[in-house]
């Protein structure tokens, strides 16, 4: 898959393991695990390869606080007992999101992620 970043801070935090560290606190593991998961994003040819990866916890967001999270999607970066989490974007061809994001129907097509943050989503 393709994968597009909503700033270049994302990027860098998804592609350095230095940047990855300084994100989680000097946790290597962590840093480790989310080079891992990127690199399975780039791997797979549709979204669909890691939806069915349990390992993954692919997941639909819902909104909360106010903020509209309709079309964003979230993976482990490392397991469901860490708080951290990969936001994602489902993008088509053009790179503009699905609209509406029927993940069941579209899953097999989806070939361009937009990653939108690595955060603790929950907090």
């Amino acid at each position: 898959m393709e994968l597009v970043y909503v700033t270049d801070k994302v990027e860098t935090q998804c592609t350095s393991v230095k940047a990855a560290k300084k994100l989680f606190g000097g946790d290597a593991m962590l840093a480790r695990s989310l080079l891992a998961r990127i690199n399975a994003l780039k791997e797979a040819d549709t979204i669909k390869d890691i939806i069915v990866q349990p390992t993954f916890h692919f997941h639909k967001l819902e909104n909360k606080n106010g903020k509209n999270l309709e079309g964003y999607f979230a993976i482990d970066v490392k397991t469901r007992r860490e708080q951290w989490r990969i936001i994602l974007q489902l993008l088509d061809e053009s790179k503009n999101p699905y609209q509406p994001c029927n993940i069941d129907q579209i899953a097999g097509v989806v070939k361009i992620v937009e990653i939108s943050e690595v955060s603790k989503h929950y907090e």
